[in-house]
């Protein structure tokens, strides 16, 4: 039995039938699956490392035979078996969306292959066209090494880079002469890179499309030829270039790469849409702990399966077995949630802040004991109106935000004792008045302390003289 199935049978039996609304059963469950990340896999064979990268791709071109299959040629030939990420470091913030090729990179390297980060500091330059609706603006060598630097720091969590090789494509690229680029470029069809949506969709705008964008990806495709890659992973969004990767290896006579196309996972905000940050729903990997667990929670219900695919390392037979205790109604959604968040932030933060994070989520929003929670921001001037004291704390940005809230009874006040809690919630004709003036009016002949609930955020208000 391999390293990987023992961790697998004792962690579904766990999911068969503990109760995951516990604290115990669920540092049981990380400690358990935690450990998986930095785990040994070199005594899988083929088929089953194969099937491992199978379960978490999109897209796997040609398959997880062929996958296996060459594998199992590179040992044959005492060669390493080479993987490959292209990174244009385009940005210094890293969220988790970023994170699931890392996560998927992490795999071939504990199974022992070679695992090749291409920095793209000249594509970087040219700027990926995948998914733009205009051109990007260009990086100078300062911001290439800033955000490479930053990458590396952030996506530490997620894949030991010291055991990586790092090439930048300046080293070749910048030696590509013309003659070599139109003798590769005669034998791709210009219908290969419009197939784009992207581009398509440019076009039809009237938008500009440059000569450059175009030679994108077969610039990123020399990447490949120059390691002789064997597999490529990137996200789905990535999967028409690393098409050229293939076409270009065979115009180069290498045999074409694998391709290994990650999903993209949706943003936090539940409206289908991608993580990113300018839709502000993304979690960043410099995140505290409490707040990697909080914004995890915020996410619907139906996004829980598809997170525990894609930035967990629980194997789909795992998967299944917990979700299934969810429909059958012997787990509540709520805590699978829970187990979901704590797996993330044990990523990034270890398995004892995620705890942390998770008895200070319960306290707040379970057990309702708000008290204990060490971190509660503080209203600073209760003299204020409701509206002001919720944009004051950062808790919504306008003033229509805060009368939203309270039209969905998502505006509290909330007085905790020894003996429970009781909450007061506040109408949309309230947010005007002040908010001591509505504590004296509404809540001055119970004892306590004092909190402000406004959906999930709460505050501490401070004790009435």
């Amino acid at each position: 039995m391999t390293r990987l199935s023992q961790s697998v049978e004792r962690a579904t039996a766990l999911l068969h039938s503990a109760d995951l609304a516990t604290d115990a059963a669920v540092r049981e469950l990380l400690e358990i699956t935690t450990p998986r990340r930095d785990m040994d896999l070199a005594d899988l064979s083929p088929d089953e490392q194969a099937a491992m990268i199978a379960e978490r791709c999109q897209q796997l071109q040609p398959g997880a035979e062929a996958l296996a299959r060459r594998i199992t040629e590179a040992a044959q030939a005492r060669r390493p078996f080479v993987a490959k990420l292209g990174i244009d470091p385009t940005g210094h913030e890293v969220h988790l969306g970023h994170a699931v090729p890392m996560q998927l990179l992490s795999r071939f390297q504990r199974m022992g292959h070679q695992v090749v980060l291409i920095v793209g500091d000249v594509t970087a330059k040219i700027g990926d066209p995948s998914g733009r609706s205009d051109e990007r603006p260009p990086l100078t060598d300062e911001d290439i090494e800033r955000n490479v630097a930053t990458y590396q720091e952030q996506v530490g969590p997620f894949f030991d880079f010291s055991r990586a090789r790092f090439r930048f494509n300046g080293d070749w690229l910048r030696a590509v002469t013309l003659p070599r680029l139109i003798e590769i470029a005669a034998h791709i069809p210009v219908s290969m890179s419009l197939q784009r949506e992207d581009f398509r969709t440019r076009l039809e705008a009237g938008q500009g499309l440059s000569l450059g964008e175009l030679l994108y990806s077969v610039a990123m495709a020399l990447d490949s030829v120059e390691i002789n890659c064997d597999i490529e992973l990137g996200g789905i969004d990535q999967f028409l270039n690393m098409q050229m990767c293939r076409k270009v290896m065979e115009i180069c006579g290498q045999a074409p790469e694998l391709v290994a196309a990650t999903s993209l996972i949706e943003g936090t905000d539940g409206t289908g849409a991608k993580m990113s940050k300018s839709r502000g729903n993304y979690v960043p990997l410099t995140a505290a702990p409490g707040e990697i667990f909080g914004k995890i929670m915020s996410v619907p219900d139906r996004l829980v399966e598809p997170y525990l695919r894609a930035l967990s390392e629980w194997r789909d037979s795992e998967i299944t077995v917990a979700v299934g205790r969810v429909g059958a109604g012997s787990v509540h959604p709520m805590d699978l949630k829970k187990v979901l968040a704590g797996e993330v932030t044990a990523a990034i933060h270890g398995v004892e802040a995620a705890m942390k994070a998770w008895e200070e989520f319960v306290a707040r929003f379970s057990k309702r004991a708000f008290a204990e929670v060490d971190d509660l921001p503080e209203v600073a001037d209760p003299e204020l109106t409701v509206t002001d004291v919720v944009k004051e704390l950062g808790f919504a940005k306008s003033n229509g935000d805060v009368r939203r809230v309270a039209q969905q009874n998502g505006l509290r006040l909330v007085v905790e004792s020894a003996n429970g809690q009781s909450q007061l919630t506040l109408s949309a004709d309230d947010i005007r008045t002040s908010l001591a003036g509505l504590v004296a009016e509404r809540v001055s002949d119970q004892a306590g302390e004092l909190f402000l609930k406004v959906g999930r955020k709460l505050a501490r208000i401070p004790a009435r003289s």
